[in-house]
């Protein structure tokens, strides 16, 4: 029997278990490509995970049914993942945007492109937790810097230069795997 997202979500609210783990296995397998991209291995993107589905359940009568479910859970595990970077490290490499001597040269939008999915996400991986951090929250989540800089507790030029480096370091790999030259 297929019940619709409203029923799913009331059920979850009675604690039906079975509507919970319905729940967890339709929106678990997307959820954990946004905590592999916030982490440097699977062991703590599945971590993350299991917080993230933890914290929705708890605050499931929090959902109003107007957004996207969908929607919000991705936010509720951002911020577990942002959570967990805060608790397991303050953001390294942090440089003033005014002291970053180099610029990005030879910009390939379409190089991206020419990686795969996994071999993007191993790059994202590698960075360093600041940069890492800083990339996923402006690039894929649509974050402003200054929406950045609020939610970390560092600069708005901090942000800058995190970003500025993550792509930095992201060009050097493309080109040292020789998708750009």
């Amino acid at each position: 029997m297929k019940i619709n997202e409203e029923q799913l979500v009331n059920k979850c609210l009675e604690k039906d278990a079975l509507a919970q783990k319905q729940l967890f296995e339709y929106y678990s397998r997307r959820m954990m490509g946004v905590c592999l991209r916030y982490s440097k291995d699977t062991e703590e993107a599945q971590d993350v995970l299991q917080m993230g589905f933890i914290k929705v359940f708890e605050k499931l009568e929090m959902y109003n049914q107007k957004g996207s479910l969908d929607g919000w859970i991705r936010k509720i595990i951002v911020n577990t993942a942002l959570d967990n970077i805060r608790k397991n490290k303050k953001l390294q490499n942090n440089v003033d945007i005014d002291k970053v001597d180099y610029q990005l040269t030879n910009h390939n939008e379409t190089a991206l492109e020419a990686m795969s999915a996994q071999d993007l996400l191993k790059v994202i991986q590698a960075m360093p937790t600041g940069f890492r951090t800083v990339f996923n929250m402006y690039v894929i989540e649509g974050y402003s810097h200054k929406e950045i800089a609020e939610e970390l507790n560092i600069t708005v030029s901090t942000s800058k230069s995190q970003f500025s480096r993550a792509r930095a370091y992201l060009q050097k790999i493309l080109i040292k795997e020789e998708i750009v030259k």
